[in-house]
């Protein structure tokens, strides 16, 4: 093996605390390009390729390349870190080594590449532009784990839970409080607790409870961008993940991120598990509170179980009972906040100010005549009815 491809690839292969990097693709493909017999040019030729093509997707400059993946690295170095575990001495200095080594492998050229290969003909090229130390930056991202994060909670703000395992959301909603109208008072409330938590206050659990299209999911989704660069993330539960959200506090509570856990359109019947269990973890009986934690959901119910004929006629002897347990999950919530469809007056201005946000140009007394008269064809006012309207309205549709 040439000696320089087997400093680098020694670089490589030495990775204790970046093991990871090892199967990323691209380093995989160079540390074969390293390996390669030195005789067979067309197979170091192939794996030099595969090396390239990886960092082309990722827009072909080397150094730019590493420093994104050791970043989103979640080593155990950063998790311990970011859980304020302590780090011995020995794992500081491989730290330190490994970083330093990769400086060095991102200095890589096309030209050592056929340097090592003895070859004078086409290879791929790729850039080598000098940032900053590697060492420095992956520092000061350890000191601002608290606000931004580390591995995916540092590169996305929302996530899903997709077969037991949190998903980054690529493209999240960029919903933001500035664009939603009416409704002040309420999504103050929700404002203010979601502040608490980003601030690291006690916040409670948030029900936010009314009539569709009213904008609670919305609401939701705003404050929790208002605080993402405060360490606030999203996670989004469907009703049947319920079961599977002990787990998924025991993965994050420890950490200094803040996280909103998200259930949309929450209702039970009388005999569903996932009510016991949404119950116990909302008193703490399942999991025990964890202050960087807190639930929002929404519904369109009151009391969030739908009541079946047979809960009214006393099936069970204790009927009063049983039907003041089901009705009781809204007030292990914290806080209760309704969402009423807007009267008419409400309904006009969210219209008007859509309007101006989308540079709809329309004599008032007739864009409102109109917005009245789609919502009377629709489902009736609502936040939700006043941005359909205006999407039409904006196509040219006929009202």
């Amino acid at each position: 093996m040439n000696r320089k491809a087997d400093e680098l690839n020694n670089y490589i292969s030495s990775l204790a605390v970046f093991r990871a990097l090892k199967e990323d693709p691209a380093i995989e493909a160079l540390s074969c390009f390293f390996d390669d017999d030195p005789e067979e040019t067309s197979e170091q030729l192939s794996d030099l390729s595969d090396f390239a093509g990886e960092l082309y997707e990722a827009g072909g400059d080397l150094p730019a390349y590493i420093r994104k993946i050791v970043m989103e690295d979640e080593n155990p170095y950063m998790i311990r870190k970011a859980k304020s575990l302590p780090v011995s001495d020995a794992m500081e200095k491989t730290l330190l080594q490994e970083l330093e080594a990769l400086e060095k492998l991102s200095e890589f050229t096309p030209e050592e590449a056929k340097g090592i290969m003895g070859y004078d003909g086409n290879v791929p090229v790729w850039s080598n532009e000098k940032g900053q130390s590697l060492a420095e930056e992956y520092g000061k991202m350890i000191q601002e784990i608290p606000k931004k994060g580390y591995g995916i909670y540092a590169k996305y703000s929302a996530f899903k839970l997709r077969e037991g395992e949190l998903a980054p959301v690529i493209h999240a909603d960029p919903q933001t409080l500035d664009t939603l109208y009416g409704y002040e008072e309420e999504r103050k409330k929700v404002l203010e607790n979601t502040r608490a938590l980003a601030e690291g206050k006690h916040a409670a659990n948030v029900l936010l409870y009314g009539d569709a299209g009213t904008g609670k999911s919305s609401t939701i989704k705003a404050c929790a961008n208002a605080f993402k660069d405060e360490g606030v993330r999203l996670i989004e539960f469907d009703k049947d993940q319920i079961a599977e959200i002990p787990e998924i506090i025991d993965k994050v509570y420890d950490t200094p991120l803040k996280f909103i856990f998200y259930i949309d359109d929450l209702s039970f019947t009388s005999e569903d598990d996932d009510f016991c269990y949404l119950k116990g973890i909302l008193e703490g009986n399942i999991t025990g509170k964890s202050d960087n934690i807190v639930i929002y959901a929404t519904s369109n119910r009151r009391h969030l179980v739908r009541e079946l004929a047979e809960d009214r006629e006393g099936t069970d002897i204790h009927v009063n009972d049983t039907l003041q347990q089901t009705m009781s999950l809204s007030a292990r919530f914290g806080i209760t906040i309704t969402f009423q469809k807007p009267q008419k007056d409400l309904y006009l201005e969210i219209v008007k100010h859509l309007a101006e946000d989308e540079g709809i140009e329309m004599p008032e007394e007739e864009l409102f005549r109109k917005a009245e008269r789609f919502a009377i064809r629709s489902n009736g006012r609502s936040p939700r009815t006043a941005k359909q309207f205006l999407q039409l309205l904006k196509i040219g549709a006929e009202m």
